[in-house]
């Protein structure tokens, strides 16, 4: 498919790239970071349980914190702001409330919101292992559905995932219940970037069967 025939939401997808170098006179409007998370949280989500939580980090003295945990990434301190990417570790508590709008909507009733619930506590409940599985997939959706929402609105992003976990935890008050999956940082380009870096063939990954 030619380019010019590309839906933009595939054109988006080419266009992404992971930014090294940010302007850090660059600002965000709290309305646009709104505008960001919400689009964010469109992403799909096991259960429709949308265990994730997003920590935006925009001071210039949080910044300064973030970038020490994060073994001095320099994009954290230049970018608009940076997103702590949570995933929810016992989302199953929570689940009724999640889907009782759904059940308000008339798409289901109450036997089979009881099930829906009863599914997600039996299929979480005392296996940490699958919880963070699953806090895991769903931040990465996430994170990746607030990149796209980034390039869309003119901006850049980059993914980052190394910090300091327990001290990013304490800092910036995420619950014994969440684990930060990754960095989002987000902002506008400086000069100095490479070129979006090429593909592997797609005959190099793909097995149909």
């Amino acid at each position: 498919m030619h380019p010019e025939q590309l839906h933009p939401a595939l054109a988006l997808i080419r266009e992404r790239t992971s930014t090294s170098r940010f302007d850090p006179s660059f600002p965000l409007s709290n309305a646009a970071i709104h505008d960001l998370i919400g689009y964010a949280s469109e992403a799909p989500s096991s259960y429709n349980l949308q265990n994730w939580r997003f920590i935006v980090v925009k001071s210039a003295v949080n910044k300064e914190t973030l970038q020490g945990l994060s073994y001095g990434q320099q994009q954290v301190a230049d970018a608009a702001i940076t997103v702590i990417v949570c995933g929810t570790l016992d989302p199953h508590r929570r689940i009724r409330a999640a889907m009782q709008p759904f059940r308000d909507d008339g798409y289901i009733d109450d036997s089979d919101l009881d099930e829906w619930v009863r599914d997600a506590e039996t299929s979480f409940e005392d296996n940490p292992t699958k919880q963070r599985d699953e806090a895991v997939r769903s931040a990465s959706l996430a994170a990746m559905t607030l990149m796209i929402a980034a390039q869309a609105m003119g901006l850049v992003s980059a993914p980052l995932g190394g910090f300091d976990i327990d001290a990013v935890c304490r800092q910036f008050g995420i619950r014994a219940s969440e684990m930060p999956v990754m960095l989002v940082a987000i902002g506008r380009a400086a000069p100095g970037n490479w070129p979006r870096k090429r593909r592997r063939r797609v005959e190099e990954m793909l097995v149909v069967v």
